[in-house]
């Protein structure tokens, strides 16, 4: 960064030099995240920026699977490691501040890595002194990209006689999607142990080791793996009393798990319709046939281009009245914006922009195309799953079905029947997600929960699930039988992990894994499949 810095008594710095500033500061910090008023809105990780000099400005642009978000920089300042942004809006008043810093964790790298040293002698004493007997053996937390394994968890070895188990664990200061992804990385830990151990030892099992209070998800997805494949075991340890205690993980309480009420679609479509005229007349004429309407619910539609929302009618009470209003609104994410008879030539323009930007021969780095990759395939599945899975029932689909479970409120990708009436629960990635097989375990725990929350039918036949009662799948009958588990993926996106974890899951859960096209955006196929059979 050169010491670059503008701000207040200094001239501003020229837009060229905030461009290489920038670039310079994020190629320097690959992990970094953008932060505005001390909120984390970008983890740099796995969201994209374009940062370029146009007419004389230094335009920043930010996009992830959430959010998007256009900034012209007026100055910069460098303190501490990190680079603080005086950003204008369009149509803002001031100037707003974003702030870049090295990483999402706001701990600093010393006390980071202080506190993951000091958990890893914890761990090591602890379990010396809780496995009398045993040999703890081959600790580390040292980063191995080949094999998945981060600095966040300590992985090691008892050893006893002939017998081996792999341990793993995580500290307490880590944030609770590093605690909750644990049991991935302990998996891979367990098959790397049996892949390259030296033939003397059998690694029958594996130990996990979790905050105390920070259980409830990696035991719910311990008790479906499968336990003949490894004895598996799960542990906390407060980290001020030093005391490790094993937790029976079938009988973490009973799963807390209810859908929402399945509402009328074309109900809501008639409520906004008015709302949905007026937006449908600012899109493009000749781009009219390729927007998605979906109701989000009774009083809501959403407006879609290939996944991505970019309008909305609402129709609600008025304020201060018992008469209803339609409100309405464009823009994705944070940069939703109340249309206005001042704004609708804005709102013409930027739909002409996106309309031009987001198709499948789109320029791959133009943001509108790249934005929430995921949701474009799965309108792309939805619009063709009676075709590339034939096997399932396109006319009983939903996409983003509400679900809560311990409190956790969730998002099934998409959730269908199949011609038996079985259950198929499908999560979509279209990047690689190392955690891919557990948060979809997720989702199908919750699913076989409702379907089991049964009642008796009225007319015989099979008792009423959950979701038959809360009127989803009108006119057919669910199976009493366990949900199918699909996970579908770009086939050079689907994480290297992926598979080996699928294997430890449990046999009563029917997973399938499918490779799509890597052109999905412009023809979308299956190139190939694999079965918890073939294992």
């Amino acid at each position: 960064m050169g010491g670059a810095r503008g701000g207040s008594g200094t001239e501003p710095l020229a837009p060229d030099r905030l461009v290489r500033s920038i670039e310079d500061y994020l190629a320097e910090h690959p992990a970094a995240a953008v932060l505005e008023d001390g909120r984390v809105v970008f983890d740099m990780r796995s969201a994209r920026y374009s940062v370029t000099e146009s007419h004389g400005r230094c335009v920043l642009q930010l996009w992830s699977d959430e959010r998007n978000l256009m900034r012209t920089v007026v100055d910069m300042q460098a303190r501490a490691r990190c680079l603080r942004l005086m950003t204008r809006r369009m149509g803002a008043p001031r100037p707003q501040a974003l702030e870049l810093v090295p990483t999402s964790d706001r701990r600093t790298p010393t006390a980071r890595e202080t506190t993951r040293r000091n958990y890893h002698r914890l761990l090591e004493r602890v379990l010396t002194q809780g496995f009398i007997g045993s040999k703890v053996d081959g600790m580390r937390s040292a980063m191995d990209l080949e094999h998945s394994f981060g600095p966040a968890y300590v992985r090691g070895r008892l050893l006893k006689g002939t017998a081996a188990d792999a341990v793993i664990g995580v500290g307490e200061a880590e944030s609770a999607a590093t605690v909750d992804g644990i049991l991935t990385l302990g998996v891979l830990w367990l098959d790397y142990c049996r892949q390259h151990g030296d033939g003397r030892r059998h690694f029958g099992g594996l130990k996990v080791v979790v905050p105390a209070g920070a259980l409830r998800t990696t035991a719910e997805r311990m008790a479906w793996l499968n336990h003949t494949a490894a004895n598996f075991q799960l542990f906390t340890l407060d980290e001020q009393s030093e005391e490790l205690v094993a937790v029976d993980f079938r009988d973490t309480g009973n799963l807390e798990s209810r859908l929402v009420h399945v509402f009328s679609s074309e109900a809501a479509f008639e409520r906004c319709r008015t709302g949905l005229d007026r937006l449908l007349d600012l899109v493009p004429t000749e781009a009219r046939d390729r927007v998605e309407v979906h109701p989000r619910s009774a009083t809501e539609v959403g407006l879609l281009l290939h996944g991505l929302e970019f309008a909305r009618a609402r129709h609600r009470l008025a304020a201060r009245s018992f008469a209803h209003e339609d409100e309405l609104t464009f823009g994705a994410g944070l940069n939703e914006t109340p249309l206005t008879e001042e704004n609708e030539g804005l709102c013409r323009e930027l739909l002409t922009r996106l309309f031009l930007s987001r198709h499948a021969d789109g320029v791959p780095s133009d943001p509108l195309f790249r934005l929430q990759p995921e949701r474009w395939l799965e309108s792309g599945l939805r619009a063709a799953i009676g075709e590339l899975l034939p096997g399932l029932r396109g006319d009983m689909l939903y996409s983003q079905v509400p679900a809560l479970s311990s409190g956790d409120r969730g998002l099934l990708d998409l959730l269908t029947i199949d011609r038996n009436g079985r259950l198929a629960v499908v999560e979509l990635k279209a990047d690689e997600d190392l955690h891919l097989p557990m948060q979809a375990l997720d989702y199908w725990i919750r699913v076989r929960a409702l379907n089991e929350d049964r009642q008796p039918a009225a007319a015989g036949g099979w008792p009423v699930s959950a979701f038959e009662r809360q009127g989803y799948f009108a006119g057919a009958e669910v199976s009493p039988a366990p949900p199918r588990l699909l996970l579908a993926a770009p086939a050079l996106r689907i994480h290297p992990a992926n598979e080996p974890v699928l294997r430890y899951l449990s046999t009563q859960i029917e997973w399938e894994l499918i490779a799509l096209s890597e052109h999905w955006r412009r023809e979308l196929k299956v190139v190939f499949r694999k079965h918890a059979a073939a294992g």
